[in-house]
C-alpha cells in the first residue's frame, strides 16, 4: 500500500497522545499494516505548543483550514471538539475527497446524519472510535464483532468523571458537592462540569452506540437525560445495604413499543461485574441474542488511550484506502438507505424497577398508607427497609425496591404519598437495573 498522509487538527491532550502513539508504535504499525501511516501538517492555534510536541518535525499552522485544503493529506484527524468549525471542517474535508478521522462525540451525535450522508456520496470513511469510551474498542465489537446478533440493550458507564465521584462518595461518604471540588482538582472534571455531571456527554455517547446497535439514525435530541447532582451519600449508603450499587448509566434498549434511550443514576446489583468498575474507568454491556451479555472494560478517556482508538482508526482507513466504498465496513453498521425509523420512547413509557427513599413521622399506619398506595397502582413491592429514627427526631427513612412497573405509573403513586401528612418532602426516586440477562 502507499503511505498514508496525515492532517492532525488539534495537538493539545489527545492530539499529543496520537502523536506520540503514531510515532513511538510507528515501526509495529507498519509490519501489520504492510506500510506506513505519517503526520504530514499539524493545525493547532497555539504554534509553539504544536513545535514542542512535534520536536520542529512536521509543518504546523494555526490555519485548519489550510490542513483541511492541502492536497497531500489523504486522512483529517479532527480532535478540536465542539459543533461549530468542527463541523465545518469535517464537511469540508468530506468534500475535498478525504478522509475523516474523529474523537467528538457531541458533533457526531447532533451532526452524524449529516455528516455520514455527505461521506457516502464522496465514497470516503468517517471513523469514530475514540469518540464513545476513549481506549475501549467498543464501536468495533458493535458494528463487527456482534454483527451477527440482534442486539436487545446496551448499558454502560461512559463518562470517567461522573464514576469518579459517585465511586469517591460510595467509598469516603462525602457529599457530591465536594468531592465534584475534588475531582477538579485532580483534573477529572472540568471548571465548568456540566456536560459531564447532568448527563449530556454520556448521552451522545450512547446516542451513537444506539445507532448502530439498531440500525437507527442518531436521535439525541429525543435522550433522556438525568444527571448526579442531586444524589446524596444517604442514598448511595443504602443502596450499598441492600446490595446495590449507584452508577451513571447509559441504557438503550429496543422493545416492541419502540427504542429506550436513556442516561440517569442506576441502582445495579453489587454482583454485577459492572458495578465494580470504580475510579474514571468505563465499561460496556452489550446484550446480543445470539452471545449473551458482554463486557467491554478500560480506561474512557485519557492521551493515549484515547489516542490508542485514533490510531486503530488509522489503521483501518489505511486497510481500507483504495478500495470500493460497498466493500468497506457501514459507517454506523448498516448502510445508510437501510436505516429503520424507530421511535424513541419517552422516558414516561420506559418499564423499570424502582428504589425510592422517603422520610416519614415515626408513628403507626404510614407504611399501611404507602404500600396502599402502591398497591392502587400496580407496583408490587421486592424489598423494604426502615431506619430508626435518631435521637430526639421524630421522623425515620424508609426505603422500598419495587417491582418493575411503567416509569407514569410510579410517578403518580409518587405523586399520591408526597401529599400524605406523615411524608417529609419529596420522594426520592432512582431506576434500578438487573443488567443479567
Amino acid at each position: 500500500m502507499k503511505e498514508l498522509k496525515v492532517g492532525l487538527l488539534g495537538i493539545g491532550t489527545v492530539g499529543g497522545g496520537t502523536y506520540a502513539v503514531l510515532t513511538r508504535n510507528q515501526s509495529d504499525i507498519a509490519r501489520r499494516l504492510g506500510g506506513n501511516i505519517r503526520i504530514v501538517q499539524v493545525a493547532d492555534r497555539n504554534l509553539a505548543l504544536a513545535t514542542q510536541v512535534t520536536g520542529g518535525q512536521v509543518p504546523v499552522t494555526d490555519d485548519a483550514f489550510a490542513v483541511v485544503n492541502n492536497p497531500e493529506v489523504d486522512v483529517v484527524v479532527e480532535l478540536i471538539g465542539g459543533y461549530t468549525i468542527a463541523k465545518e471542517l469535517v464537511l469540508k474535508a468530506i468534500a475535498n475527497g478525504k478522509h475523516v478521522v474523529t474523537a467528538n462525540k457531541a458533533l457526531l451525535a447532533v451532526h452524524g446524519n449529516e455528516i455520514f450522508k455527505a461521506a457516502a456520496e464522496k465514497g470516503v470513511v468517517v471513523a469514530y472510535e475514540a469518540a464513545v469510551a476513549g481506549g475501549i474498542p467498543i464501536i468495533k465489537a458493535l458494528r463487527e464483532g456482534l454483527s451477527a446478533n440482534k442486539i436487545e440493550w446496551v448499558a454502560g458507564i461512559i463518562n470517567g468523571t461522573t464514576n469518579f465521584i459517585l465511586t469517591e462518595m460510595r467509598e469516603k461518604g462525602l457529599a457530591f458537592a465536594d468531592v465534584l471540588g475534588e475531582a477538579q482538582r485532580l483534573g477529572y472534571a472540568e471548571a465548568d462540569p456540566t456536560f459531564d455531571v447532568e448527563g449530556i456527554d454520556a448521552a451522545h455517547k450512547l446516542t451513537i452506540m444506539a445507532s448502530i446497535a439498531f440500525g437507527m439514525p442518531m436521535q439525541f435530541d429525543k435522550a433522556y437525560t438525568e444527571g448526579i447532582t442531586k444524589l446524596t451519600s444517604k442514598d448511595i449508603k443504602y443502596a450499598e445495604e441492600l446490595g446495590y450499587r449507584v452508577k451513571l448509566l447509559g441504557i438503550t434498549k429496543k422493545t416492541e413499543a419502540g427504542v429506550e434511550l436513556r442516561v440517569h443514576p442506576t441502582l445495579i446489583p453489587e454482583k454485577r461485574l459492572i458495578a465494580n468498575v470504580n475510579g474514571a474507568m468505563n465499561a460496556v454491556v452489550v446484550k446480543g441474542d445470539a452471545v449473551g451479555p458482554t463486557l467491554y472494560y478500560g480506561a474512557g478517556a485519557g492521551a493515549e488511550p484515547t489516542a490508542s482508538a485514533v490510531v486503530a482508526d488509522l489503521v483501518d482507513i489505511a486497510r481500507a484506502h483504495g478500495t470500493q466504498a460497498e466493500q468497506r465496513v457501514a459507517y454506523l453498521g448498516v448502510q445508510l438507505d437501510q436505516q429503520q425509523t424507530l421511535p424513541v420512547l419517552p422516558v414516561s413509557e420506559v418499564a423499570s424497577a424502582y428504589y425510592l427513599r422517603m422520610r416519614v413521622l415515626d408513628k403507626p399506619g404510614v407504611l399501611a398508607e404507602v404500600t396502599r398506595i402502591l398497591g392502587d397502582a400496580t407496583i408490587s413491592i421486592d424489598a423494604m427497609m426502615q431506619k430508626e429514627p435518631q435521637d430526639g427526631e421524630s421522623e425515620a427513612d424508609i426505603v422500598i425496591l419495587t417491582h418493575v412497573t411503567i416509569e407514569k405509573n410510579m410517578d403518580a403513586a409518587i405523586a399520591a404519598i408526597e401529599v400524605l401528612s406523615a411524608i417529609d418532602g419529596k420522594v426520592t426516586k432512582i431506576r434500578m437495573e438487573e443488567l443479567g440477562k
